[in-house]
This record gives structure tokens, C-alpha cells and sequence, in this order.
């Protein structure tokens, strides 16, 4: 940002008084600007006992499976965010049951938030920014063909969770050291 938005004069980049990062601030009306991270929230999407995946028809990632998820908009929960992506995504209606994941991606400025959600019906299809929506038994999961690492981690929880009987709340972070060793 080069300008003030609420007076339009040139912004500089100070730490202001209290804060320990530079920031834009504007000389004239000391508005701060903030850059913070943007939340990125989903489901992890069940019919019985299948995972529901969408095939990405859009960059990043066009081509590969993820769990449908997108940026959360103004005025909505992170609840409502998934269930709406969801619904973009693949079509097809869902409840959220639990928070099942959280994980902080630092490098990029995002966090990613994910639901276990019940489709109401076997009902979804492609659609925009899914070229093949599909469920997928636990063993069929397309590993090397899933967009995130977000994604995979979640993936992963459920499967260990499974293994134990217990679903859980996991929180995680994902390191830039971390995506090359994927």
C-alpha cells in the first residue's frame, strides 16, 4: 500500500509506539495499516464412512485433490465459511460437527481451519472450481495427488484418530523447512 486509505497521503513503514513490527502508518492521520493472516476454512466431509474430495479446476494446485475449503468472507463464522465452500466446492450440503483441525501456515500468512461435516446425501458433482468431486474409502485416499499439506495433515489426524476410537482437536504448524520434506 502506498497511500493512506483513510486520507490518501504517502504511508511510510515504522514500528509505531507499543508495537514491535513495521507497519504502514500514515504521517498525516497516524492510521495504522495491519497485514494479517488470512484464514482459510473447510470440512473434511463424511457419507458413510467415505471422505469426500474435490479434484481443484483452479490455481493453486489445479488438477489435485483437496478437502473443499476457501478464504472465510467478512461477516461470516468459520463454520458458515465451510459449510459455504463446501457447497461451492462440491455441490453438496453438509453440517458441521466438530472442529477437528487448525493449523498455522506462518510462511505464507494464512491458517487453515477445518470441520468434520456430514453430507446430508450422496449428492455432489463438479462445479466451477472442482473439475471431479468424489468420495473415497479410507484406503483409496489419493496420497500423492492431494494439493496441501494442510490437507494431508488433516487427512492423517482423522486416520489416526480413527485408529483410537477417539475423535480429537489437533493443532499443528507447518514449517517452510517442512514442505520440502514432502
Amino acid at each position: 500500500m502506498r497511500y493512506c486509505r483513510e486520507c490518501g497521503h504517502p504511508v511510510e513503514m515504522v514500528i509505531p509506539a507499543g508495537d514491535n513490527r513495521e507497519r504502514e502508518v500514515c504521517p498525516q492521520c497516524h492510521h495504522i495499516e495491519y497485514d494479517n493472516p488470512r484464514m482459510i476454512t473447510g470440512t473434511l466431509p463424511l457419507y458413510k464412512g467415505k471422505i469426500l474430495l474435490c479434484k481443484r479446476n483452479i490455481e493453486p494446485r489445479l488438477g489435485f485433490w483437496t478437502l473443499p475449503a476457501g478464504f472465510m468472507e467478512n461477516q461470516e463464522t468459520s463454520s458458515q465459511g465451510a459449510l459455504r465452500e463446501t457447497l461451492e466446492e462440491s455441490g453438496s450440503v453438509a453440517v458441521c460437527k466438530q472442529l477437528f483441525s487448525m493449523i498455522s501456515i506462518p510462511h505464507i500468512n494464512q491458517v487453515h481451519i477445518f470441520y468434520l461435516a456430514e453430507l446430508q446425501k450422496d449428492d455432489f458433482h463438479a462445479t466451477e472450481e472442482s473439475s471431479e468431486v468424489a468420495l473415497f474409502a479410507l484406503d483409496e485416499i489419493p496420497w500423492d495427488e492431494l494439493a496441501f499439506s494442510s490437507v494431508s495433515k488433516t487427512l492423517k489426524f482423522y486416520l489416526e484418530d480413527l485408529k483410537k476410537g477417539q475423535l480429537e482437536f489437533h493443532e499443528d504448524t507447518i514449517k517452510i523447512n517442512q514442505l520440502s520434506a514432502q
